[in-house]
């Protein structure tokens, strides 16, 4: 899904030069930090990424894409960055994206980012503000059981707003805040990628399922029954979702 509706228009917003050494943190699966480092032939890209099976799944796509040697992904906690002394403060661009809902401390995590660029060196945010999912006709339990999943990440103690909040985090960090904006990543029935989208996003809260029936924050059969209307509701031929991602960059002063 990533590469079908969200990576092109982040590269769109990013607008790199071509020549610009980046760190990713929170680099997951690489996709988007390979996508990246092609934009940037005369440049490079690191990627930082403390899951174990998910850094090993980067470097398994990067070589079954004869895409070994195009980034350098790394070992490390976004809030312990795993750069040698002599590269911090020296990466042109900081990047960061669905990364910050998921940390205890993500303010911990801008300033870290701040750490790594170079004076006047760009820090870019992307993140989720689960309210902003809309789905019409509104299937049945649906309301209900996203409600659930974002009161999941209070018992997580993580923030499923954090969107909202990149300006204020990048100004908290002592970057200056040039641009916020939102990347539009809903469809319809009719489009080729909304199997995909839908797929993903119920997906996305049935991750939570077992967390969810587990503090009570819904029934068990009233979450299955609501993840069944949500297939049905994908299959109709009037479905629409809307949702959008948080964007906004900075700048070290």
């Amino acid at each position: 899904m990533n590469d079908v509706l969200l990576n092109p228009a982040s590269l769109r917003e990013m607008a790199l030069r071509g020549d610009e050494r980046i760190v990713d943190f929170g680099s997951g699966l690489g996709q988007f930090t390979r996508a990246m480092a092609r934009a940037v032939p005369r440049g490079s890209v690191v990627g930082l990424e403390q899951n174990q099976s998910q850094l090993e799944g980067a470097r398994r796509l990067a070589s079954a894409d004869g895409e070994e040697s195009l980034a350098d992904f790394r070992p490390a906690d976004v809030l312990d960055a795993g750069l040698s002394e002599k590269e911090w403060g020296t990466f042109d661009v900081a990047h960061a994206r669905f990364v910050l809902e998921h940390v205890r401390d993500p303010l911990g995590v801008v300033r870290n980012m701040m750490r790594a660029v170079r004076p006047g060196g760009r820090i870019v945010l992307a993140d989720d503000d689960h309210e902003l999912m809309r789905l019409w006709p509104e299937p049945s339990g649906f309301t209900d059981l996203w409600r659930a999943y974002i009161r999941s990440y209070d018992r997580n103690g993580t923030d499923p707003f954090v969107g909202r909040r990149l300006v204020a985090l990048l100004h908290e960090a002592g970057a200056r805040p040039r641009r916020n904006t939102l990347l539009f990543f809903g469809g319809c029935a009719g489009m080729e990628s909304f199997e995909v989208l839908a797929a993903n996003m119920i997906g996305v809260a049935t991750t939570a399922r077992e967390m969810i029936v587990g503090a009570d924050l819904m029934q068990r059969a009233a979450f299955d029954a609501a993840v069944e209307h949500f297939h049905a509701w994908s299959k109709r031929p009037d479905s629409a979702l809307w949702y959008a991602m948080s964007w906004a960059e900075g700048l070290r002063p």
